[in-house]
């Protein structure tokens, strides 16, 4: 959990994090978002994949970058569930539906 936090304590990861939410792109479609190197958007990339918060894909020369909504769900349901009656009931609706499975 300590990662997935440590990942999201950046901005510009976070905000990598919301134009993943759209759908996949490319290094090169991300770096078009910001006033960035393509090697500093593939280091925050390269900490949010350690962190399992996105997965990466081969296509062809290209690599699609992708939200891994889940894990990031999980966790952050997780981290609440201690503290919010809101969090367990969704954590339990997840985990119920999850043991359907």
């Amino acid at each position: 959990m300590g990662d997935v936090f440590k990942a999201m304590a950046s901005e510009p990861r976070r905000r990598i994090l919301n134009h993943l939410a759209a759908g996949p792109m490319t290094v090169g479609e991300v770096a078009e978002k910001f006033d960035m190197t393509l090697p500093s958007i593939s280091k925050h990339l390269s900490v949010l994949k350690e962190a399992g918060l996105v997965r990466e894909q081969k296509r062809g020369q290209f690599v699609l970058y992708s939200l891994a909504a889940d894990n990031l769900a999980n966790t952050l349901y997780g981290f609440l569930t201690p503290f919010c009656p809101d969090a367990r009931r969704i954590s339990a609706a997840r985990k119920r539906e999850l043991d359907k499975k």
